[in-house]
């Protein structure tokens, strides 16, 4: 589990040093590609017995992949790797929160709008176009849960994930072509950029499948509450990304929010009941 959270964190750093040479698109570009090639091999989906209740949630997931990652980067772009994805993470835990029924969820919330706040509070370097994207990102990967759920009562195994990671992959393939053609990479972009696929997509995958084979569900969704506190911390190793106080305990209380929300027990789904509700 620490393997898998840091392995996500340090592949979204890695894929940040590309920037000014791919920008966020050509980065995302290329980590969809990874992830394509990566779940298709550990899927090997049967495209031809799709049929149309099939296909039509495999197509939303494959936008709200695609959509989720190129909003979570360019929002790294602009307010820094721990803000991006502590936003983002805003999205698996409202989905956890909108399932509960308990009276500690109300809590949550309201502790994680305070959260909120804090983190967006006005200030002259506030860049609310990169906090407008990463609340994008939380949006999108929260349908990425729940279409992923759909998918996995609709097809068997990875198929339905595979399936649209290769959608999303071909999505990005006339974009991410014109941006490799017109910004000349060097060797070092590209590898950062395929470093930020294998880093944050194939590695997560295996290391949370071997995971979730030996660790009750909902244990897994309170450890992956960490992640916001990795990538804050990982972005001011390795990018040199500072937060203020006020930002490290606004994601203190939004990492305690959610570990509550997932917290509720073997008996009852938790956020991250598998691996591929994970991006």
């Amino acid at each position: 589990m620490v393997g898998s959270g840091l392995s996500n964190q340090i592949g979204a750093s890695v894929g940040a040093l590309a920037f000014p040479v791919l920008g966020p698109v050509g980065v995302v570009a290329v980590r969809q590609w990874v992830a394509a090639v990566v779940l298709l091999g550990a899927g090997r989906p049967r495209l031809r017995g799709f049929g149309a209740a099939q296909w039509r949630p495999v197509l939303g997931l494959a936008v709200a992949y695609a959509a989720m990652n190129l909003t979570l980067y360019a929002a790294i772009d602009r307010i820094g790797l721990g803000l991006a994805v502590t936003l983002e993470f805003l999205g698996p835990l409202a989905v956890a929160l909108a399932t509960s029924r308990h009276r500690r969820g109300v809590l949550c919330a309201l502790a994680a709008s305070a959260a909120v706040v804090v983190l967006v509070r006005p200030r002259p370097s506030t860049d609310y176009a990169g906090i407008a994207l990463g609340l994008t990102a939380a949006v999108c990967w929260a349908c990425y849960i729940l279409l992923n759920r759909t998918v996995g009562r609709r097809l068997p195994g990875l198929e339905g994930s595979a399936a649209a990671a290769a959608v999303s992959g071909a999505l990005y393939l006339p974009v991410g072509v014109v941006v490799l053609w017109r910004s000349e990479p060097s060797a070092v972009a590209v590898l950062c950029a395929l470093g930020a696929g294998v880093l944050s997509s194939a590695v997560p995958l295996l290391a949370d499948l071997l995971a979730l084979r030996r660790v009750p569900a909902h244990f897994f969704g309170i450890f992956m509450s960490v992640n916001p506190v990795f990538a804050a911390l990982i972005g001011l190793v390795v990018l040199g990304q500072h937060l203020d106080p006020w930002s490290w305990a606004a994601i203190a209380v939004i990492v305690a929010a959610n570990a509550v929300a997932a917290g509720r027990g073997p008996g009852r789904r938790a956020p991250f009941r598998a691996a591929a509700d994970r991006p």
